[in-house]
């Protein structure tokens, strides 16, 4: 009985948590942009399987965004903007130029050939640190949408209400069980 009790406390303080650690998540990745960020490491979400087997379709990476992006050898993994809205995470193939000039070749490990157009080192956001973790990837891209915001916010609450109400539950079931056991007196 006691494990049990341990137990419940223990799924109470873990529902309680993510409760917080999800608003604490969607506020802050709101008043950044919208850009979740992990002690300075940015999540980003990858949505073709163009690195795979590596960074598997659906996953998250971690990218430490910053720095001087003159710096990428051949075998880095870099995110890239290719245009104002779409991200791109592949591996440099070819250094050429340098300083404000550096360009870099890049070729997704899945992709038979490299990509058409360079990438300005201006253009690069972070550098893959080898971080992935599989499939959230797709919870964090429809974390962005407001109604996925939302249902992350709603979810854990109700799961968490849900919860107290059948521990609730249970505690007055037992009170009752004790109240109409008949007492052994002398």
């Amino acid at each position: 009985m006691k494990a049990l009790k341990w137990v419940n406390h223990l799924i109470t303080f873990l529902l309680s948590l993510l409760l917080i650690a999800l608003v604490f998540s969607v506020i802050i990745s709101k008043a950044s942009g919208g850009e979740p960020q992990i002690m300075g490491y940015q999540l980003k979400s990858v949505l073709s399987g163009s690195m795979e087997p590596g960074i598997k379709t659906g996953s998250i990476i971690a990218i430490k965004p910053g720095g001087d992006n003159t710096r990428f050898q051949k075998g880095d993994v870099i995110t890239f903007k290719e245009s104002e809205k779409k991200l791109i995470t592949h591996r440099v193939q070819e250094v050429t130029g340098s300083g404000k000039n550096t360009q870099y070749i890049t070729k997704g490990d899945n992709n038979n050939a490299a990509d058409t157009n360079p990438v300005l080192a201006a253009n690069v956001v972070g550098e893959y640190k080898g971080f992935t973790v599989p499939y959230v990837g797709y919870l964090l891209n429809g974390a962005q949408s407001k109604a996925g915001s939302a249902l992350l916010l709603i979810l854990p609450g109700i799961l968490l209400l849900f919860y107290s109400a059948v521990t609730i539950w249970k505690a007055i079931k037992e009170v009752e069980v004790k109240k109409d056991a008949p007492s052994t007196s002398n």
